[in-house]
């Protein structure tokens, strides 16, 4: 039990708290709330869709992922990027808040491009920082203190900015939202440091060939990284296009949506995320991996009762509660393992390269599964999403002993 308390509240969880909010403010002031910036403004339709590109940067974060092992800021191996994109985050925002999208379009989609480019880079470090930080045992509960903070940051830049706004202006808005990084860099600063971890004296080129042969070299790992593309999938394809189910299919209002679907899907990822980051400090990463995994694959099936139910706001709730809470909980377990993967002497390499592998089927799911609806319908839709989420777990059995043997290795 103290074990247990140790893990649960000090200063390396502080850190993940910290970072967790710094990770997610910038977020939606690229996407959401952006997007209802110009839209306020009269911006044109066309300009407002390429605001969407903003993501790219997300999803080819692994390219210079190499630069943040090889070259380090003062402040820490990774400590010091993070402190270096939090202040570029800082300056990007309080630039942007003084522009006005009426007259400086195109420079705000050029500051706004910067900004999802420091904010991926930001992620790639201190997804590097909670690796080399968190000792096997405290992966769990760091990454649900992580998502609490995350989800909470984009309550804050997605949701409050959007009052802060109506009541303030977009200028001050911004600027508020830059004094919160601003905050975030003071605090992480004070954060703890990383074990030291030295890679020899090398050009950028061997750092990069010498991460990926590290971790392609891995036993098994052409099952490893199925399993990494496959553990999600079923989970992605049914999340692709919930707010279509929702609002066009069944017909909820916008106000009704927003409650459940943003307020209840966030409150439930946060109580699963702690959940299984509790019962991860009690149970071996393989079986959490397993039994998570099976949650969220018959969490799908409220969505399939949900579909051939109809429009009913009360199991709509359940619904949503459910599917969050496991989805939570898998997250959790997922990432854990993810860490568990990584060298230590590449852990932004690893880290960033795997998570883009993750993230493959919840990016390009979109088309594939609106074809998919048109073709059997969403009571079909949501059986097919829910027998997808197998193969995963049937990867996951043939990689017992791998799993286990990752999970409670020390780099």
């Amino acid at each position: 039990m103290p074990t247990f308390s140790r893990n649960l509240m000090n200063t390396k969880m502080l850190a993940m708290l910290v970072l967790g909010f710094s990770s997610g403010l910038p977020l939606a002031l690229t996407g959401s709330t952006l997007q209802a910036w110009f839209t306020k403004s009269g911006v044109n339709l066309m300009a407002i869709g390429m605001l969407s590109l903003l993501g790219l940067p997300y999803i080819l974060k692994f390219l210079w992922a190499p630069l943040m092992d090889q070259f380090h800021f003062p402040g820490g191996r990774h400590r010091g990027w993070i402190l270096f994109t939090q202040f570029g985050l800082f300056l990007m925002l309080f630039i942007l808040a003084n522009m006005n999208p009426n007259q400086h379009a195109t420079l705000i989609g050029l500051l706004a491009i910067t900004i999802a480019f420091l904010s991926a880079s930001q992620d790639v470090a201190i997804d590097a920082y909670r690796t080399d930080m968190l000792e096997p045992q405290e992966r769990g509960i760091g990454v649900a203190y992580y998502t609490f903070a995350y989800r909470m940051a984009m309550l804050v830049s997605g949701g409050l900015a959007w009052v802060l706004a109506d009541t303030f202006g977009w200028r001050m808005t911004y600027q508020t939202m830059a004094v919160l990084l601003l905050f975030a860099m003071v605090m992480t600063y004070r954060a703890p440091a990383a074990p030291v971890v030295t890679l020899p004296r090398q050009s950028l080129w061997c750092t990069i060939s010498q991460a990926f042969y590290y971790l392609l070299s891995q036993e098994k790992i052409a099952l490893l990284l199925l399993f990494v593309a496959l553990y999600k999938f079923g989970d992605a394809l049914s999340a692709a296009l919930l707010s279509n189910f929702l609002l066009h299919e069944l017909g909820f209002s916008l106000t009704e949506i927003g409650l459940a679907y943003k307020i209840i899907s966030i409150v439930a990822t946060i109580m699963g995320a702690f959940v299984g980051g509790v019962i991860l400090t009690r149970m071996s990463l393989y079986t959490a991996l397993l039994w998570f995994g099976l949650a969220q694959a018959f969490a799908i099936l409220t969505l399939v009762a949900l579909a051939m139910l109809g429009k009913n706001f009360i199991f709509m709730f359940i619904t949503l509660f459910v599917d969050s809470f496991c989805s939570g909980m898998g997250t959790t377990a997922f990432l854990a393992f993810l860490m568990s993967l990584c060298d230590k002497r590449y852990t932004a390499t690893h880290f960033a390269f795997l998570s883009a592998i993750a993230s493959l089927g919840r990016v390009f799911l979109g088309p594939a599964a609106a074809l998919l609806v048109e073709q059997v319908g969403w009571v079909q839709f949501y059986l097919w999403s829910f027998f997808l989420s197998f193969p995963g777990l049937l990867v996951l059995m043939l990689l017992k002993t791998r799993v286990n043997d990752y999970a409670t290795a020390v780099e």
